[in-house]
This record gives C-alpha cells, structure tokens and sequence, in this order.
C-alpha cells in the first residue's frame, strides 16, 4: 500500500502553506533578482520556498551522490538516451514530500510505459541528515507500492552533499529551506521533467500527476522519441499551463493542428481524386 499521510494539526498550517508555493499567483514566480529581492509574484511566507521556471537549464552532470546501495554515482550517468523524471524530496518528511511521491507513483502506475526500460526516476534527498539506509527504505516502499517490475536504475533514491544539492536546487528551481519553528523544511510540489541529455524540460506543479500529463511530458522531453504518433498530435493542441497544474487544450495550437490536418485531409482527397481520374480509360480521338 501507499504509505498514508498523518496531519497533526501543529502541521497542518505549514502544510497548506507549503501547497500554496506550487499553485500561488502564477505558479511560476518571477526569479529572484541579484540583489535578492523576491519575484513580484510571491507572497512574503513564501519567499525562497517557491519553484521558479527555469526550462531549458543544463544539469551540471559531474554532481556527486550516493544512490540507495551505497554506491557513488553522478547525476550524469542517469541520462542515457531516456528521459528522467526528477523529485526532489527528504525522506523524514512528515508530509508533502509523501504526498508528491503518493501522486507520482499514482501516475506511473497508471503509465504503460516502464521505468528504466522507457524512462528513468529519480528521487533526490534535499536533507544533509539522510543516509544510505533511509533512502533504501524509502525506495522498497514506493517499489511495493508501484506493484511493478522496475528494472535496474529504473527509480533510484539517492543522498547527497549539502553543497551539490543545493547546486542541483538551484538549477532546476527548486526553493527549500528549514523551518525551526516546526522543525521541518519548508518546500514546495511539484516534478521535473528532463531530457535525455539533461535539459529540463518541463517542471509538473502541485501534487498530483496524471497519467496523461506524465505521458505528454515524457514524449515531450524525448522529442517524439517515446510515445505514439497520436501523442504527438496532441502535443500540437495542448500545452502545460502552471495555474491549470496539468496540460491543458491552446487555442493557438488546436486551430493550427486543425488547419494542419484540414490540408493533410483535403491532400489525400485530391490524391485519390487524380490517381482515379487517371485509371479512367482514355476516350477514342473521333475526329
């Protein structure tokens, strides 16, 4: 079973803020200035705690961590021709960090495609105090709880130095930072899609993550390499929208996939309108 989430109500408050960093204003705040002033978009609790666009960024691939077996890897060696997802998440957390990997796992279980044959997760403690053996732990409960096969480096759970993973934060947009008043990080929800040379692609808002919203990223992320051509097609009308957290129909889109396809389907009608006007038999020359 999916691990169940426990509120007690001192929690309860940080909790609903921390929901409100994924979805507050326009989702994807303005990214703070150099001079440190917040984006225009965040309200002051959330300052710092907010996910910031940042598509298109390289993940620096000589980061160092350490995966659930103990063993030594790069944040390189996970891009290997499939697109990944990434969370990042602590596994002490007594709340929103279970709710974020509950909606992932939700997802993928309702995904065809399968980790580490199609594509790769990986789930990335942002909690210096996290071992070797927690992120173990961790990984065989969501294991059990997907009820499916993952093959080797399918989703992995990896622990890491506090300077490379705040460099890893800070590339993809990730805000977090400790709350001694409830002795808890303070953070905010959401995925990160990523191609399968390091880019990142999309960043899934909130704490759910539908079927179809993982299976448009994903062939997103890929270029058109995982998914079918009807995927494809979809990606010509719909887009992600950060307020909506799920991709939704652009009207943009839908009327130029719609033009699109009124060609192709007026194309293939003279096609066959000319290939029949020609296998018609010539009329004898009376003249």
């Amino acid at each position: 079973m999916i691990p169940r989430l426990l509120l007690p109500a001192a929690t309860f408050a940080s909790f609903a803020l921390v929901t409100l960093a994924g979805g507050a204003a326009h989702a994807f705040p303005q990214e703070p200035s150099k001079a440190g002033l917040p984006g225009n978009d965040v309200p002051k609790p959330l300052i710092g705690i907010e996910i910031v666009d940042k598509r298109g960024a390289d993940l620096p691939k000589d980061l160092q961590f350490t995966n659930h077996e103990g063993k030594t890897v790069t944040l390189g060696s996970y891009f290997s021709g499939k697109p990944v997802i990434l969370v990042m998440a602590y596994y002490e957390c007594p709340m929103l960090c279970t709710v974020v990997l509950n909606g992932l796992n939700a997802g993928l279980r309702d995904l065809a495609w399968k980790p580490g044959k199609d594509f790769r997760v990986v789930t990335v403690s942002f909690d210096k105090r996290d071992t070797v053996e927690a992120a173990r732990k961790k990984r065989d409960v969501y294991l059990q709880a997907y009820g499916r096969p993952v093959d080797p480096g399918g989703w992995d759970f990896l622990v890491g130095d506090e300077k490379n993973v705040v460099e890893l934060a800070k590339t993809i947009g990730f805000g977090y930072r400790w709350d001694a008043k409830t002795d808890q990080f303070a953070h905010a929800a959401g995925a990160f899609v990523l191609s399968p040379n390091g880019k990142l692609s999309h960043t899934l808002l909130g704490i759910q993550f539908s079927e179809r919203d993982l299976r448009l990223s994903l062939t997103e992320a890929s270029e058109g390499k995982l998914g079918s051509a009807w995927d494809r097609v979809m990606l010509l009308c719909y887009h992600y929208d950060p307020n909506e957290h799920s991709y939704v129909l652009a009207g943009k889109r839908f009327m130029r996939a719609g033009g699109t396809l009124s060609a192709l389907a007026l194309g293939v009608f003279l096609a066959r309108l000319w290939r029949r006007e020609m296998r018609k038999p010539s009329e004898p020359d009376v003249s």
